[in-house]
């Protein structure tokens, strides 16, 4: 089972949604797909399930060519779009027969009762689509996608509009299916990624721009500045800090509270705290702010 995409480019009009995108994605891999709002990667997912079709260049489901061999591809594919479609009046048990009869699951009645247990919509169940709220609008749709047990899952921001409960609950979800499916997933939560993903793919402007592990997605930048987050028990003069090495700058985030940064190596909390010793100064905390997947993020993409 695999997701592969070879030099994939789409135009529209005059704008190159996607230039020459080429990635692949294997089972057992959850691979977060990132980048800012018109990158591109709703379109790069809408290719690879067929709802669209590409200028140029080709995608493989399983080794099927999308171009030749879209029917048995879309057996092979669960989906969830970014605008999460739903007839609002049919009962969410109702809808999700009708799916399952569409994919021609065997013994269809069995497994939408166990995905309606997966998604947390057994209280649900017996009613309209449109009187849900949008989480469990968004929990429909995901069981939707997951109800023929497609060997692929493709899903565009999946944990949209839940509460935080129902978000780890998803995530516990997607991460259990990922163990034997090729999942691809997009998000604009980085703290997601950081959760469910083994992988990240970065587009900006139509182009991947980083393609690592998450565990080493922090080598990516190259930037060595150091960021000590410091709290003081007392309102401070910004003035005092005038005494601190030249090369440390700060910038204040709250009454009393400091961020001390720095483009040298060498680490700069001991002299902090030597400061606030001779200042008579009672320091509450002294952390070393590790870069997260966030600011690599901003760092790649603006």
């Amino acid at each position: 089972m695999s997701l592969k995409a070879e030099n994939i480019t789409k135009i529209y009009g005059n704008q190159k949604a996607l230039d020459a995108v080429s990635f692949t994605i294997k089972t057992g891999e959850i691979v977060g797909f990132l980048g800012p709002n018109g990158a591109g990667k709703s379109t790069m997912m809408k290719i690879m399930t067929g709802f669209i079709s590409q200028n140029s260049g080709d995608v493989f489901v399983n080794n099927l060519n999308t171009k030749s061999n879209i029917k048995e591809i879309k057996q092979q594919i669960g989906y969830l779009p970014e605008h999460n479609p739903l007839y609002l009046d049919m009962f969410v048990k109702e809808y999700l027969n009708f799916v399952a009869k569409l994919y021609s699951v065997e013994n269809y009645k069995d497994k939408v009762v166990d995905i309606i247990r997966q998604t947390g919509l057994s209280s649900e169940q017996n009613k309209k689509i449109g009187a849900l709220s949008k989480g469990f609008r968004q929990r429909t749709g995901l069981a939707a996608a997951l109800i023929h047990n497609p060997d692929v899952l493709i899903l565009d921001e999946p944990t949209t509009g839940l509460d935080p409960n129902q978000i780890i609950e998803i995530r516990n979800l997607i991460k259990t299916v990922g163990k034997e499916k090729t999942v691809m997933l997009s998000t604009h939560i980085m703290q997601e990624v950081e959760a469910v993903c083994d992988r990240v793919i970065i587009i900006n402007n139509g182009q991947i721009i980083a393609d690592k592990p998450v565990t080493e997605i922090s080598k990516l930048t190259e930037s060595k500045k150091q960021s000590v987050l410091t709290e003081f028990a007392e309102e401070l003069n910004e003035k005092i800090f005038d005494q601190l090495s030249e090369n440390i700058s700060f910038r204040k985030v709250k009454p009393k509270s400091f961020i001390f940064e720095s483009d040298t190596e060498e680490d700069i909390r001991p002299e902090i705290f030597r400061f606030a010793v001779n200042q008579k100064l009672t320091l509450l905390t002294l952390q070393l702010k590790e870069q997260n997947l966030e600011d690599i993020f901003r760092t790649l993409t603006q």
